[in-house]
Formats: structure tokens, sequence, C-alpha cells
């Protein structure tokens, strides 16, 4: 029965006590006989909710704990065959007659009515895969890896500048004097000795050329300085395949004079210690195209030449170039012996030296 104040199981609820709010719709605790003196009822409510979890848990697990399902139809697992070193003497195992199948095989039945399978060709035996090509594999001596010839390349260091000095000028001097070498003091002196060919072209070719900016008449040297040039420009073309440049020659008194005006590096004119163009013996070759390497080169050429007393070498930075003063003494140097020059020997050489003797 309904009391007379019973609001029934669904009705408007309040949400918060002491107040006026209200839902439409809403469930009474009191008046749905889940209250708090109906525990039986609360007690089964629980019972049937757990089981219902429990029936929910059961059918969602796959399987049960600690035991392990194999799957219906496993998967071989394939081995990698590594190829074994077979000896030079091998057995050659007979196959079973065809009347015993092998142990562990049934013979296979034939239908009437199945077609006959192909004839298979045999397997090509590829040369490095072969059995015969691994017996060969198994014997070959194994040789130890070749030790590699590439080295690390280091820098190699660049000879030290072979800068110039007043003991170097002074020398020059007193050696072109010794010589017997006279001053060239105009244009009609400087004639006079190339007619009487005193003084020869500057050897001009594909490994040496002449600055532009240098007078006809000026490009003109002593004949042993035409020779060293000659063999200075070999050297330096065979390593670096391009040629030298001569930016000075044989200079006279006259234009010795103009260019101390306008050249604060330039020697004197007269005096007891002049420049030693004036004697057209001396030339410079320009460094400014001239590479590192390069540089080092000549720098030690030029050593080996000045160390033989043949030459006196300056390094000159302002106008960039190496002045070089080449005596009457020079002689070209030794060319290198070839591998024929030095497997040649003579057959009586001992027979020679006895008659020296």
């Amino acid at each position: 029965m309904k009391r007379p104040n019973d609001p029934g199981i669904i009705g408007r609820i309040r949400i918060r006590l002491d107040t006026r709010c209200f839902r439409r719709i809403g469930l009474h605790w009191r008046c749905s006989r889940f209250s708090a003196p109906s525990r039986m009822n609360r007690i089964v409510l629980t019972a049937l909710v757990l089981a219902a979890l429990s029936v929910t848990s059961a059918n969602a697990s796959p399987s049960r704990p600690g035991t392990t399902e194999e799957p219906a139809h496993p998967k071989p697992i394939k081995h990698k065959q590594t190829p074994r070193a077979v000896p030079h003497e091998t057995r050659h195992v007979q196959p079973h007659p065809a009347s015993h199948p092998p142990v562990g095989k049934h013979p296979e039945v034939k239908h009437p009515h199945a077609p006959e399978p192909k004839p298979q060709k045999p397997p090509k035996h590829h040369p490095k895969t072969s059995p015969a090509s691994w017996s060969r594999r198994a014997h070959r001596p194994v040789s130890a890896p070749a030790p590699s010839l590439r080295r690390a390349s280091l820098p190699v260091p660049t000879p030290p500048p072979l800068r110039g000095s007043r003991d170097s000028l002074v020398r020059q001097n007193v050696k072109t004097e010794d010589e017997g070498l006279e001053r060239i003091e105009d244009d009609d002196d400087l004639n006079d000795r190339i007619a009487r060919k005193m003084l020869v072209p500057v050897p001009a070719s594909a490994a040496l050329t002449v600055n532009a900016s240098l007078p006809e008449n000026l490009r003109y040297c002593r004949p042993w300085t035409a020779g060293f040039l000659s063999d200075l420009a070999r050297a330096h073309a065979a390593v670096f395949h391009r040629p030298i440049v001569v930016s000075s020659a044989v200079r006279t008194v006259e234009y010795q004079k103009q260019l101390e005006k306008i050249n604060g590096n330039a020697a004197p004119a007269e005096g007891d210690i002049v420049s030693p163009h004036l004697t057209g013996g001396t030339i410079d070759i320009a460094k400014q195209d001239l590479t590192r390497q390069e540089l080092g080169w000549m720098r030690t050429w030029l050593l080996a030449q000045q160390l033989a007393g043949n030459i006196d070498v300056e390094e000159e930075f302002l106008q960039a170039c190496f002045h070089i003063t080449v005596y009457n003494t020079y002689a070209p140097p030794p060319p290198p012996p070839t591998r024929k020059a030095m497997r040649r020997r003579p057959a009586h050489s001992g027979a020679i030296a006895s008659h020296g003797r």
C-alpha cells in the first residue's frame, strides 16, 4: 500500500539538502525497498553483481592461467645449413632400392587417373657453390691480408726563405770583378756587347717565358746564365708542367738610375757596391704565380746550386722574385741515372783497372 506522504519510487528528489533544487525524475532510496531496513535485499544484489563480474571475466580471458594452447598446425623451423668442406676421398652412398623405401617415409600410392608429373631438370651446380668448389676451398691455403700501402698524407714542410744580406751583395760584386765582367753603361754599350755575342737572348721556350713589360733590348744575359735558365726551366717543367717567368735580366747604368727613383728596393747604380744586373750575369724569377709546392721546390733546387758555389740567390718579398747571380763556373747538374745505365757494367772492368794503374 502506498502511504499518504509516500512520494513513490520514481519522483522528484533534491540535489542538495536544505535547498529547493529538484530534479524532474529520480529514484527514492527509501521507497525502492533497498533502503537500510531491507538488508537482505542489499546482500542479494551485491552477490548478483559479483557473480556477473566473475562470469564476464571468465568469458573475456582466452585461456586459463597455467595452461598453454599449442597451435593446430605448428610451422616448421628452418635451419640454415652451412656447407662443410668435403675431403678429397668422398664416400659415395648408394641410394636405397626402389622396393624398400627409406625409413620413416611411406611409399607413395599413385592414383590411376592422376596426371604423370613432368620430369624435373637436375639442378645446375654453380662453380662457386658446387661441392667440388667446397673441397678446393677447404684445401686452399689461407693467406694473410696484404698490408695497406696507403699512408696518411702528412704536410710536407716548406723550406725557409733564402733571404739576402749585405754580405751576399758584396760577395756578388767581388766575384763579378774577379771574372772580369764590366758594367754596361748605356744602350750603345749594350748593343755592342750583343753584336759581339757577349750577351745572348734569354732562352724563352714552353718552360720559360719573359715578362711582357720588360723592354726588348733588356731581354739578354750572359751565355752561362742562359744555360742556367734552361736547366732550371726544364727541371721545373718536368715536375709541375708549367713555365717559370723571368721578370728582369741585363740592365744598364742609365736604366738602373731611373729604377732607383721608383723602386726603393733597387741597388745603387754607381759606387763600390752596385747592382749585379749591370754585368748581365743576374736574372730575376717572378714568384707571384708560384704555388707553395713550387716555392719549396725552387728554394731546395737553388740552395743546392748556391752551396755548390755556382750561384748566389736572394729571395725578395717587396718585388716578389728570386734574385739570382750566376757565375761563369756554373756547370749543368748531371742527369739522374737511368735504370739501363745502372744495369750496364763493363765486362772487363777488372782488366781496365789493372791497365790504368
